[in-house]
């Protein structure tokens, strides 16, 4: 086997590399799953120790794998990513995953804005919003709290829709096309009913994107979305 991977103009190491990962991403190997031992892989391949301890050397680095002193080696605990640049639906982003998405529902009602969320939608203190509180699932792993305020000039149906069956953004997109949004993102300890809902330990890191969008130069909605820092992380691109 060694000379038909050595015939191959991919670098050896990376083949390995290859293997492994499709191993993961196909779903025989899951989440937490003992991976062959470095001498079942060199028997394997038919290459030398050193090949495949940079292969596994450098999953491990890059989060694919997870070594355990004593133990072996592992499938790391997968982290979702979300994007950043471009505004997508939660539902739309697991399933391309191959994942199931589900939302739990914990509050939608109207309320009146103090001085703070006032000023960030740009309007008088006292005024009605929407809000709501949904927490959405990933295999039934809680990833998400979404804690949105709404405008109701801009999306007056809010409140009659069925977020088990779509999501804030879906009905958003649809009722208050996206003129604009601002955005940050902090890392902060996750507060008790946070972490209650994200099954996580009070003061756990977290990952807290904050997001201001604009529709018809109005404020639409402010959201700030809490996620475990263990799991998730960000991307983005700029063309």
């Amino acid at each position: 086997m060694e000379e038909q991977i050595a015939q191959d103009s991919t670098p050896i190491f990376q083949r390995i590399k290859d293997y492994l990962v499709g191993e993961i991403a196909s779903g025989r190997w899951k989440e937490g799953d003992l991976v062959p031992s470095e001498q079942a892989l060199v028997r394997q391949f038919g290459v030398s120790r050193m090949t495949v301890n940079r292969a596994v050397r450098e999953l491990t680095a890059e989060g694919a794998l997870v070594r355990r002193q004593g133990s072996g080696t592992y499938v790391a605990p997968q982290k979702y990513q979300a994007t950043l640049v471009e505004i997508r639906n939660i539902a739309d982003e697991i399933r391309a995953r191959g994942r199931i998405h589900r939302s739990q529902l914990l509050l939608l009602r109207a309320e009146t804005a103090g001085d703070d969320l006032a000023l960030e939608f740009e309007l008088e203190t006292g005024v009605q919003l929407f809000h709501s509180i949904i927490v959405h699932f990933e295999n039934d792993v809680p990833i998400q709290v979404e804690d949105r305020w709404v405008n109701p000039a801009c999306a007056p149906r809010y409140l009659e829709q069925d977020f088990a069956a779509i999501t804030p953004n879906e009905h958003l997109m649809a009722a208050a096309p996206l003129q604009g949004a601002t955005y940050g993102i902090e890392a902060q300890p996750a507060p008790g009913e946070v972490a209650a809902m994200l099954a996580i330990a009070p003061d756990a890191p977290c990952l807290v994107l904050h997001r201001r969008t604009t529709s018809g130069g109005r404020v639409a909605s402010v959201a700030t979305m809490w996620h475990p820092g263990h799991l998730a992380r960000f991307t983005g691109s700029v063309q």
